[in-house]
């Protein structure tokens, strides 16, 4: 599946121009498992539609049009189950980003299944980044309201090199009444935790937290405008700055 997906991703990019130089190839992977019902699918799309949509985000993403924004979108679920969204786009005018702000309001859910494959949904992303335009920097941003249970877990992936060059943020969708101070108290038992010790990897990488799907807009507008911050002149990538290959973090642990 990832193959096939790959492919047409590589045509499009042909279609679409995205030769041009870019500054962030964004990919955005949303959990569509068995924990996630309807409204919250819904809330999920639209509220990353309204993210994309908000005034500070919007003046991020054209904050240098001579270097936009790629941006992908895709969802996932077991190990066997990942969808393309939206393929790769340079997102360089206002027209462009109201077409995939309208394409996520009105994307149609498929059945998925139940199982969480957050290790697949990983390597997923990877042959979409290889497949994408070369931007000064990658980042996955992968949301997701539970931990892995499917096969190959995260950490296995990353201890044996899959996930290198990778940088790799994580929205963690929690109950509403979670308590965040809580979470350094017992170390490794909740989904922040989780998505600290066990996901996230990468120069500056970080976990937001949404108080349930209400609060993802909020929480993802917060997320992208973090990861869209203008780097630095000195700071980009010597010759063309065209590439970024940022290092990676290992951990040799194989739990999930």
């Amino acid at each position: 599946m990832r193959q096939t997906a790959v492919i047409a991703i590589a045509l499009c990019l042909l279609s679409t121009g995205a030769a041009q130089a870019c500054r962030l190839a964004l990919a955005l992977a949303l959990d569509v498992s068995g924990s996630v019902d309807a409204d919250e699918y819904r809330l999920q799309m639209s509220g990353l539609a309204n993210a994309l949509g908000s005034p500070d985000v919007e003046a991020a993403l054209f904050a240098i049009p001579d270097a936009p924004v790629a941006l992908s979108v895709f969802e996932w679920s077991s190990s066997d189950y990942q969808r393309i969204v939206q393929s790769w786009v340079l997102i360089n005018d206002r027209d462009i980003l109201d077409e995939v702000r309208a394409n996520l309001y009105t994307w149609e859910r498929q059945k998925a299944p139940e199982a969480t494959g957050l290790g697949s949904a990983l390597l997923f992303a990877k042959d979409l980044f290889q497949a994408g335009p070369k931007c000064w920097k990658q980042t996955l941003d992968v949301s997701g309201d539970g931990k892995n249970n499917d096969w190959p877990t995260p950490m296995s992936l990353r201890a044996d090199g899959q996930l290198d060059g990778m940088r790799i943020n994580a929205l963690a969708i929690t109950k509403p009444q979670t308590n965040l101070e809580s979470s350094s108290a017992i170390p490794g038992t909740n989904l922040i935790d989780y998505f600290k010790a066990r996901v996230i990897q990468g120069p500056d990488a970080f976990v937001e937290v949404a108080r349930g799907f209400g609060d993802y807009a909020e929480a993802m507008r917060r997320k992208l405008l973090r990861e869209l911050e203008t780097l630095p002149v000195g700071a980009l990538p010597r010759g063309n700055r065209t590439s970024f290959d940022p290092a990676p973090t290992r951990i040799a642990r194989t739990d999930q």
